[in-house]
């Protein structure tokens, strides 16, 4: 069973961008990415904390599983 990466909010945020994910603003340490799809207008919140816990990495993790491939996401946040 691959295991969760330690992940922090820069490290997410430097993901996304790959995916075209663009910052649209902030408030104090979070952060609003968002893209546009052909359908809808996607967006994703990440805390800019250096270690971000497992839970809220999860729970990103899930969220963003609605916007991208689990074959894309996977690597980034899963060890092999």
């Amino acid at each position: 069973m691959p295991k969760l990466r330690v992940l922090s909010g820069e490290d997410l945020v430097k993901a996304f961008e790959k995916f075209d994910f663009v910052i649209v603003g902030q408030k104090g340490s979070h952060v609003k990415l968002q893209r546009y799809s052909s359908e809808e207008k996607q967006t994703l919140t990440i805390p800019l904390h250096k270690v971000l816990d497992r839970g809220i990495t999860k729970a990103i993790y899930n969220q963003s599983l609605k916007y991208l491939s689990e074959k894309d996401l996977k690597p980034l946040f899963y060890t092999s």
